[in-house]
This record gives structure tokens, sequence and C-alpha cells, in this order.
């Protein structure tokens, strides 16, 4: 029998959440560092690896596009738990194929079933909705941010390491990883939404270009989705080069390619659990989230012109303080939808998301293979974080507008 959660309970309930989120993120950041090797052995080009690798994620993303929205309803319908749990297993189950792939096409159906269950992060977000009032979400989503954040700092760690005896090896670590938060959430993840809470399932609200609609019918919501859309087609670039540009451009191996991303996700957990709450406290929301897609935008100007690895290293500290942005325009988001509404708006945030996910790895993958190898238009390897930049300096710029208006009492 499944016990309901009193919203009073926040602190065991965010435990839960904390650990599995950490998990799940940890198995898929396993595959970070070794996932562009792998298709650099199919393709045997760098630069050729960086269009490919760019088409798997913009692959991952639209399945998130698809079915995000789909997986937000079905938990405002059914409850948070069992989305979870399925979610959980099917990723397990989808690294074990990408272990044994033989060539491209396998991997392309891994990553489309790792899009589609990789979408319960919407529901970890309307999870946190549900337990935890308006005024204390910005901590909220910090905290689960950092539940990422801390995943990604063992993931490409160890998946660094692994990928050091082989490149398939880390998949089945994270293919372990995903099987035990599937079995931690079944014995102790609590439900959040009880069931007088929860709404119909609608086809109509359930597709992505549905679940958009509710963008539009929050006419606030509007230039913070635009804000939110600019951050993750900036983000993407990370998921795009990151590995091959770092190989590229610093000859860094497997391994050292998966310390520099633990340690921009150990910066991350720092900022997101520990910053962002006094930061809202003394500033506001809207204010925070500028700031961090400021410092954000100049970020990643610094990693596309790092002349040596030191230098770019340096700019992993400052771009960390962009885990100001992501939980504060969540927390603003939040506060302008009905909780019956919270995983419809966490399904469309990440439909946003994805848009910007299929468009983004395609762009920045097509700008690295040209700014790459004998073939190249210009000699530029880190153009597409210059570029990147210029993105989220654009939405620091609509940020300073978004959210005047609505629950945000400081402003």
């Amino acid at each position: 029998m499944v016990t309901m959660l009193p919203r009073a309970r926040f602190n065991p309930a965010l435990t839960f959440i904390f650990i599995t989120a950490v998990l799940d993120v940890m198995a898929m950041g396993i595959v970070i560092p070794v996932l562009p090797v792998l298709i650099e052995d199919f393709t045997g080009s760098n630069a050729e690896a960086g269009i490919y690798n760019g088409l798997f994620v913009a692959i991952w993303a639209a399945m998130q596009f698809i079915f995000s929205p789909v997986i937000g309803s079905l938990s405002d319908r059914y409850g948070r738990r069992p989305v979870i749990l399925i979610s959980a297993a099917g990723l397990s189950a989808d690294f074990a194929l990408m272990a044994l792939a033989p060539n491209m096409w396998w991997l392309a159906v891994g990553r489309i079933l790792g899009g589609i269950t990789s979408s319960s992060f919407t529901t970890a977000f309307a999870y946190m909705a549900d337990i935890t009032p308006p005024e204390k979400r910005a901590r909220a989503y910090g905290l689960i941010g950092a539940a990422f954040s801390a995943g990604f700092v063992a993931g490409p760690l160890i998946g660094g390491v692994l990928g050091e005896w082989g490149p398939r090896v880390p998949f089945w670590g994270a293919a372990i990883l995903s099987g035990l938060a599937f079995l931690y959430g079944l014995v102790v993840l609590p439900e959040s939404l009880p069931p007088e809470k929860r709404m119909a399932f609608s086809w109509a609200r359930a597709n992505p270009f549905g679940a958009l609609k509710l963008l539009g019918s929050h006419p606030e919501l509007t230039g913070l989705a635009i804000v939110n859309f600019l951050l993750f087609f900036a983000h993407h670039v990370f998921s795009a080069v990151f590995v091959l540009y770092a190989a590229y451009r610093y000859g860094w191996s497997t391994a050292e390619v998966g310390f520099a991303l633990a340690l921009w996700g150990v910066l991350d957990v720092l900022v997101q659990a520990f910053l962002v709450g006094p930061t809202v406290k003394r500033f506001g929301d809207r204010k925070t989230m500028v700031f961090g897609l400021f410092v954000g935008a100049a970020g990643l100007a610094l990693l596309g012109l790092a002349p040596t690895d030191w230098t770019f290293v340096i700019a992993i500290f400052v771009s960390a303080l962009w885990g100001l942005s992501m939980p504060t325009i969540q927390s603003l988001m939040t506060q302008r939808v009905s909780e019956s509404e919270q995983g419809q708006l966490q399904g469309a945030n990440m439909s946003v998301g994805s848009i910007a996910g299929v468009a983004s790895p395609l762009f920045f993958g097509w700008v690295y293979s040209r700014s790459v190898g004998d073939a190249a238009w210009f000699d530029a390897p880190g153009l597409a974080f210059v570029i990147a930049g210029v993105v989220l300096l654009g939405g620091a710029a609509m940020g300073i507008v978004a959210g005047r208006h609505g629950a945000e009492n400081k402003a």
C-alpha cells in the first residue's frame, strides 16, 4: 500500500527524491565521457563525431519534447510515485541495450528510449512543488538541482575511470545504478499528490503543443519561458561538444574529461545547495536569476577562449555561478499556476527545453565540425562556447524584464 505524504513532512520526502535523483543522474552522467568516444570509434573522425553526437543529443531531446507532457500529465492523474519508478526501470534497460550496441543504429534506438524514460525529471520537479510552499520553492529546486549536480559529479568521474577499460563498460555501470534507483524508490519513495488534487488525463493537455498552451494561458509566463529556452539552448553546448573539444584542444583523456565534469558538478552542487537560498532571501528570485545568467554567459565565453587547460579549469569556476538561474526560473514559474497544474507546467517546461535540445546540439555540433580539423572553415575550436555565451547573454537581457509581475515579493 502506498503511503500518502503529508505536506508537513518535507525533510523525509526531500531525502527520498534527492537520493533517487542522484542515482538516476549519476547513471546518465557515467556515459557522458564515453558516448562521443564510442561514436568516434564508429565514424573514425573527431569532426564527424561532433555532428553525430549532436544528432543523438537532438534525438534524445526530441523524445523528451514529445513525452515530457505525457508523463507530466500522467503524474497529475495517477500520482508521482509510479511514474518515477517505471521510468527508472526503463532507463536501466536502455543503458543495457546501449552497452550491447553493435552499430550506430542501436545507439540511435538507445537515445530514443533514453529520451522517453528520462522525461520523468518533470515529475521530480512536480513532486517538489507538491511538498513545498511557494515561498520556499527556489531553495527546494536548488536542492533538487544540487541532487542532479551531485549525480553529474560522481557519474562522469566513474564513467571516465570505467571508460579506460573500454567505452562500453560505463553503460553497464549506468544500467546497474538505474536499477538501484528503481529498487530504492520501490521501497521508500512515498506518494506526494493526494487523490483529491489529481486531474483527469487529457490528450489535449498531454501532447507537447497542448502543454505549451499552458504557457500562453498565463501571459506572465511567456517571458520566463523564453529565458528558459535560451538557457537550455546554451546549456546543450556541453552535451554536444565538451568531450570532443577538451580532447581535441587540450589532449585530455577520457578520465581527465571525467574529472573536469566532476569539478563542474561539485561547484554546481555548492552553488545550488548553499547559495541559492541565501541569495534569493536577500535579493529575490528575479535578480538572482539575472545575475546567474550574466555570470554564466561570461563563463561560457571564457571556456571557448581559454588558451590552456588551466585557464579552461578557471573558466569552469566562473561558469558554475550559472547554477543560480535554473532554480529561480522554476520558482518564478511555479508561483504563477495552481497546484493541479504543476505537473503540466513541468511538462511544458521540459518541452521548451526539448525544443532547444533538438536545435541546439545540431547547431553546436555543426559549428564544432566547421571549427576543427583539416576541413575546418576557420580555426576556432572554442567558437561553439562563445556563441553559447552570447545566447545566454540574451537570456539575461530578457530576464531583466521577465518575472516583474506575479507572486514574487522581492524584485
